[in-house]
């Protein structure tokens, strides 16, 4: 059975997302704004939202139709096989958006959709009343610009909770987009990896995981592990297939510095969880004391934002000792997320490659200096 999935992502992660999928195996992968779309089978679904790092969540576009007035909402939602997802007793709330189209109240599209799903499951099950007590089906709809999508969500809670983070420091970087500047960071199994600022540890336990090609999502559970219409075996084939092709010995060494004695308590306790503790060395020490050992590195770091943290001279102060601290060196790439368009200015020369993204809501550039 071929399935046509969506992955939604941050703005600027769609080319991580999509080379992903390729390497998966997905087919007819495509990129747009904020989302990927791609086909495969149960088991690609099972081994994606397994494996993938920089998604949100995996999604199943069940059909696509304009739509201008309700009635045109409802006979389009009404027209697609929802028998083949969704059983006699299962959960299928909806919840969704709209933007610039003619159908901009999302209460009134939600009662809608769910109304027609109703009465297409009436009249195949031959049943007046569902109970839905059983697993959740998530529908979730976007309507933009006149054309509606509707998608059933296979994840659950969203991809970037991988278990590890049971708690976090003060303004934490997501586990997705941490694990996407190690992607452009091209971090390898034999890299040495550092981080000055690393609050709870999460750029580093990404890059540990990437080095070592561990799934991020191996120890955690999806809604589609309880769907009766998936073969429960697929997921403990996946899970194997996902052990199997993790990378046991390297030469990857990270180090994790910060001056909060409390954010590297949980730091340390979030790479035990994680299986990489071994791999990470944690210890306080001030940025301005940065002095690192090794002949090559490869640093990535979240500084202090100030308008979340810090006020912004502070942080333009951190931006300046960065520049001091990071010196041009053979052998080291540095890699700085932040939103200040004048970044550049306080660290005291231009990145090699800048790349837009999202830290949530805020608009940021990772800097990039490997030359």
């Amino acid at each position: 059975m071929e399935i046509r999935f969506v992955v939604p992502c941050l703005l600027g992660l769609e080319k991580p997302i999509a080379d992903e999928m390729k390497a998966l195996g997905a087919a007819d992968v495509v990129s747009e704004n904020g989302r990927v779309l791609f086909s495969g089978d149960w088991n690609l679904l099972a081994r994606a939202n397994i494996c993938a790092r920089y998604a949100e969540r995996i999604q199943i576009l069940v059909g696509t139709f304009e739509a201008r007035s309700f009635e045109e909402l409802f006979q389009g939602t009404r027209a697609l096989e929802w028998e083949n997802w969704i059983g006699k007793t299962d959960a299928f709330p909806v919840k969704g958006y709209s933007l610039n189209s003619t159908l901009f109240s999302v209460s009134d599209c939600q009662s809608i959709i769910k109304k027609a799903v109703v009465e297409r499951l009436k009249t195949k099950y031959l049943l007046q009343w569902f109970d839905e007590t059983g697993p959740v089906h998530q529908i979730q709809f976007s309507i933009m610009k006149d054309q509606v999508s509707l998608l059933l969500d296979t994840s659950g809670y969203g991809l970037h909770k991988r278990g590890y983070r049971l708690e976090a420091g003060g303004a934490p970087i997501k586990e997705t987009l941490a694990a996407s500047l190690c992607w452009l960071s091209r971090v390898r199994p034999y890299h040495t990896m550092y981080d000055p600022m690393c609050g709870s540890g999460t750029i580093l336990i990404e890059g540990a995981l990437l080095a070592h090609n561990i799934a991020p999502g191996k120890n955690r559970s999806f809604s589609a592990d309880r769907w009766d219409q998936m073969p429960q075996k697929i997921w403990q084939i996946e899970r194997e297939r996902a052990k199997e092709l993790e990378i046991h010995e390297s030469d990857f060494r990270a180090f994790g510095s910060d001056l909060d004695p409390h954010a590297l308590e949980l730091a340390k306790a979030n790479a035990a969880r994680a299986g990489v503790d071994h791999l990470i060395t944690f210890e306080q020490r001030d940025l301005k004391d940065f002095a690192p050992q090794s002949e090559k590195g490869t640093l990535i770091t979240n500084p202090p934002y100030g308008e979340r943290l810090l006020d912004v001279k502070a942080a333009e102060e951190i931006y300046r000792l960065m520049g001091q601290k990071f010196e041009r060196r053979h052998g080291w790439s540095y890699t700085v997320i932040s939103p200040s368009d004048d970044f550049e200015y306080f660290f005291g020369r231009k990145a090699d490659k800048r790349r837009k993204l999202y830290n949530g809501m805020i608009k940021c550039q990772a800097y990039m200096y490997f030359k």
